[in-house]
């Protein structure tokens, strides 16, 4: 990790302290209040006016809440955060505030399967979506309308771990005036921050890496102040105050957050806030054993190709190591025709079938059956989804238990000595 990483880490540790909490906690309160009082009425107007900072109703903030959106903003090295209950309920707010039927918007063919599957639902009001292949940034200015206000792609895509050509995109859309937005959950702000390729927004699924435990959803937009506002024509006017760099953020709180109503918890924001304080030796741990199994599992025999970008077989392995501090900690492997994809799962003890990624835990998955089921054979086809696709979320465990656990597993299956009859009941 960078010395500049390192000084993050100390400044998340300190935020809450050394802003003042109260008795000397070191951590921020859980405030459970949903109404906040004042004793002079003009205070509250104020306050709803956006003419004074402070909290008028628990749906649009919360001081817990706020003091996570500040770690968020530290770590991504941005200007301000607005989170939400869940990852998706931040891309949704964050497209439906800033985008207008009409308008187009290009996003990366590589992408997690809710997000998809949401983007497939925007072309319902309206809005175009392109699909493209953003490992090559031709086809996003191949792509391009006259109507195009946003490009959107993921760090690193889940599952099959394609890596957007992220710093090309970014000057691009700069020179464009196009907003740029990028998904920055898989590689979290410890390994990657999109600001450095110009990236206007950045959103987090909080639930992952960011929480880490997996005992919390979340999700959060933030602003870097990289893209100019003033330019974009979807802004109401009523938010057009101060800075222009504060314009869009101020709609996608006031428009995605308060009127939608997807609002954080703040027992789930302090959850996700302790996460957050060990997300970088986290990442540390996990990414080495994910380096570690991608080099075991791809010299297997009944392995028939590794999905990892730190692997030098990896399309993208070169871009991705001048982008990103570390490699992850996610990969998909595809298992030889001759297996049993459930069989195999079956087979694993040490390692967990759930549907989550970022936990602590490894985790695996049967993508083509399950978050990538609802698609449809087609366009799993397309993204090179293939029956025997399984996406492990790599967690902190002994390495060599791990490569153990996934080496007995195969041999069991691959020989037949493996039924899920034989399974004891739960």
């Amino acid at each position: 990790m960078s010395k500049k990483k390192h000084s993050q880490v100390t400044q998340l540790l300190h935020n809450d302290y050394q802003k003042g909490v109260e008795h000397g906690s070191l951590h921020q309160s859980i405030h459970t209040s949903v109404a906040f009082g004042f004793h002079r009425s003009k205070e509250l107007a104020d306050v709803f006016q956006g003419k004074t900072g402070g909290y008028a109703y628990g749906r649009a903030s919360n001081p817990t809440v706020t003091a996570l959106e500040e770690k968020i903003t530290l770590l991504e090295q941005g200007l301000a955060s607005c989170c939400f209950a869940t990852g998706m309920a931040a891309i949704s707010a964050t497209m439906l505030t800033l985008l207008r039927a009409g308008d187009h918007l290009i996003s990366s063919s590589f992408l997690f399967g809710n997000t998809n599957s949401f983007f497939n639902t925007l072309t319902t009001y309206g809005i175009e979506v392109s699909f493209v292949d953003a490992t090559n940034t031709q086809n996003i200015i191949d792509a391009t309308q006259s109507n195009t206000k946003a490009v959107f792609v993921e760090t690193i895509a889940n599952p099959r771990t394609q890596i957007s050509d992220l710093a090309q995109i970014g000057r691009y859309c700069e020179k464009q005036g196009l907003l740029y937005i990028v998904d920055n959950t898989l590689t979290t702000p410890v390994v990657f921050q999109p600001k450095t390729v110009k990236a206007g927004l950045v959103i987090n699924s909080l639930t992952k890496y960011l929480g880490g435990h997996g005992n919390a959803l979340g999700g959060a937009v933030t602003e870097t102040g990289v893209f100019d506002w003033s330019s974009y024509p979807n802004i109401y006017d009523t938010y057009k105050k101060g800075h222009s760099h504060n314009w869009g953020i101020l709609q996608i709180r006031k428009k995605g957050l308060r009127d939608m109503g997807a609002t954080l918890s703040p027992e789930a924001a302090h959850h996700l806030a302790m996460g957050a304080e060990t997300l970088a030796l986290r990442v540390s741990a996990s990414s080495r054993n994910a380096m570690t199994l991608a080099s075991f599992l791809a010299d297997h025999p009944g392995i028939n190709q590794v999905f990892y970008p730190g692997l030098e077989s990896h399309p993208e392995h070169t871009l991705a190591a001048g982008l990103f501090d570390g490699f992850g900690s996610l990969m998909s492997i595809e298992l030889n025709a001759s297996i049993d994809c459930f069989a195999f799962l079956d087979a694993l003890e040490l390692v967990i079938s759930a549907s989550n990624l970022g936990d602590n835990r490894t985790l695996a998955i049967p993508v083509a059956h399950t978050i990538f089921y609802e698609m449809g054979a087609e366009r799993r086809a397309s993204m090179g989804i293939t029956e025997g696709l399984i996406r492990l979320s790599i967690g902190i465990e002994d390495s060599d238990m791990l490569c153990n656990d996934f080496s007995r597993a195969l041999l069991a299956v691959s020989q037949g000595k493996f039924s899920r009859d034989l399974l004891p009941e739960k």
